[in-house]
């Protein structure tokens, strides 16, 4: 035991023989699911919040900083990448295309899939809200070397490559 966390948690089943360890003995401050939780529900109270001056949602925030990078995305592409359901996303495709941010075409290979892009408002608009984001994210990750932050982000890619691997 290192603290309240158990050596040898996340072994195999054969190195486990067995048993796992109960939500007591791993401690909810041990448990990786609730700290992502926590870290990503502060962040996004926090952006909320920050966004009202911009009169934007978070909903739309994400589509934006999706497409300022890569445009020409389906809604179930954009819904995936924002984690958001799909009708959610729907909604606020057709409110973000009636304020000019985005345009939606029909997908030249498939005219049933519409492929959404950000528009030049759209654009300016994370645009604006870009160095609130990052001021965010610098703050988050202050006394964390880059190391440290290159690790957490090849951990997370192969925590998220496992979880598409095995359906979880």
């Amino acid at each position: 035991m290192v603290g309240r966390y158990r050596r040898g948690v996340l072994g195999s089943a054969d190195e486990r023989k067995g048993s796992i360890p109960s939500m007591g003995e791993l401690g909810l401050n041990h448990f990786a699911p609730y700290l992502l939780n926590r870290v990503a529900a502060r962040w996004n109270a926090d952006m909320s919040e920050e966004l009202k001056a911009f009169d934007m949602t978070t909903a739309k925030m994400r589509v934006l900083a999706i497409l300022s990078v890569s445009s020409g995305l389906a809604i179930n592409e954009l819904s995936v990448y924002a984690v958001t359901e799909q009708s959610t996303m729907s909604r606020t495709l057709d409110s973000m295309e009636e304020q000019g941010l985005v345009t939606r075409t029909p997908r030249a290979d498939d005219a049933r899939v519409r492929e959404t892009s950000i528009t030049e408002k759209g654009l300016a608009a994370f645009n604006a809200v870009w160095p609130t984001m990052y001021e965010r994210y610098s703050k988050m990750f202050e006394g964390v070397s880059e190391e440290e932050y290159q690790t957490l982000i090849a951990l997370l890619h192969r925590i998220l490559g496992n979880i598409r691997r095995n359906d979880l």
